[in-house]
């Protein structure tokens, strides 16, 4: 593995702020103190910074010679309101709070490679150190772009990364075209006409048009979409009634549905809801359908994901690099910045929870898991990565 020397070097600092911010989880746009930590090590280290936008984001500026070429690095900061089981001493410490998917060391590894790049300014151009505030669900990359982002920084191209648990330190996974599902969520409220329950014929049952409802549903993913686009239309909750006698008024259905392509999101979605109201038509009952466009599949574009894989392939090998790396239907707000610039995301392997000191909680090392707790052994990997994406891609003709 060909990591940068002065990076190694600097691995324990790393690991300070980053068990530091992962002492004090912030949910998104909260994330204050976050940024204050972000801004001064940006500013201790010579950097210019730009604060504000999206509330909470922090942008470093490092710059070097003449060419008018830049890049950008993203790193998101939020945590998740999740209550982390961990006890070791840099475990939350604001309950119900937690930095349960790694944001933490997102923060770390890309503080890593600004501290070398403000040192080193081996490159030409403009290196944009975006820390991003709400990924988790606030949209903060669409904000962040609304209040001027690429007008204030000006950029070729951007690229992102992600910490990947169950997959071998030391490891990197990527791939052209959709990485990422779009994350989307829809609510159907089914209104009928209440009723005895020993005297059904004499009401209007929203719980059986429901029962009908999702059942069709289903057909939209088997029978409405081609077999090789990947979708998922999943119910997670269902809410009807108060009493085993009586039929209520109203019910309602929530979920989520996940798609790499937008087309067949938007075949979904019509398809939803002419199921939907057609079904409650035939019952009698009347729907209201609301279905809402979180994140847009994160697609990575092709020269930039090519020129991310040799880059990786240079620093761990190419035997350690998946370039076909299998989608997941994830959702990640990074897709924003993908719409409006070329560039790519990865994933960086985690490891399997070894890495975990004493005090950690039962639960597998996973995402979103109130045991999970960021690899340090990262911090090195990550960082010599942004540092020699960014110097390749200014060294560029």
């Amino acid at each position: 593995m060909q990591l940068i020397d002065p990076i190694v070097a600097f691995q324990s600092e790393l690991a300070q702020i980053r068990r530091d911010i992962h002492a004090h989880p912030e949910l998104c746009y909260e994330e204050q103190r976050t940024a204050d930590v972000v801004a001064q090590k940006l500013t201790e280290w010579g950097i210019p910074i730009i604060r504000g936008l999206a509330k909470t984001g922090v942008v470093g500026v490092i710059r070097n010679g003449d060419s008018p070429r830049a890049i950008g690095l993203r790193a998101d900061m939020d945590a998740l309101p999740v209550q982390e089981v961990n006890t070791f001493s840099h475990a939350s410490r604001h309950p119900g709070k937690m930095h349960a998917c790694g944001h933490d060391g997102h923060v770390a590894m890309l503080l890593g490679a600004a501290h070398h790049l403000s040192r080193h300014r081996n490159f030409d151009g403009t290196v944009y150190v975006i820390f991003q505030p709400a990924e988790e669900g606030g949209g903060g990359a669409s904000k962040m772009m609304d209040e001027g982002l690429f007008e204030q920084c000006p950029m070729d191209a951007i690229f992102g990364m992600h910490n990947w648990p169950g997959v071998a330190t030391g490891t990197f996974g990527v791939t052209p075209g959709p990485m990422m599902a779009s994350s989307n969520e829809f609510e159907l409220t089914i209104t009928g006409r209440g009723a005895h329950a020993a005297q059904p014929h004499k009401g209007v049952d929203p719980v059986m048009t429901a029962v009908q409802i999702a059942q069709s549903w289903q057909t939209i993913i088997s029978r409405n979409k081609s077999p090789l686009a990947p979708a998922v239309l999943s119910i997670t909750q269902i809410h009807a009634g108060s009493a085993t006698n009586v039929i209520p008024d109203q019910a309602t259905m929530i979920g989520t549905v996940r798609t790499f392509d937008l087309p067949v999101l938007d075949l979904i979605e019509s398809r939803m809801r002419t199921v939907a109201e057609h079904t409650a038509e035939a019952f009698d009952a009347s729907v209201h359908f609301e279905f809402k466009r979180n994140y847009p599949p994160l697609i990575n574009h092709a020269r930039e994901t090519a020129f991310a894989t040799e880059v990786l392939q240079s620093i761990v090998g190419v035997d350690k690099v998946d370039a076909k790396v299998e989608p997941t239907m994830g959702a990640e707000d990074f897709a924003f910045f993908l719409q409006k610039k070329p560039g790519c995301y990865v994933f960086i392997g985690s490891g399997d929870g070894d890495h975990r000191s004493g005090g950690h909680g039962l639960g597998p090392c996973n995402l979103h898991n109130p045991s999970y707790d960021f690899n340090d052994a990262l911090l090195p990997i990550g960082a010599t990565y942004w540092v020699r994406l960014a110097e390749a891609w200014l060294a560029r003709g």
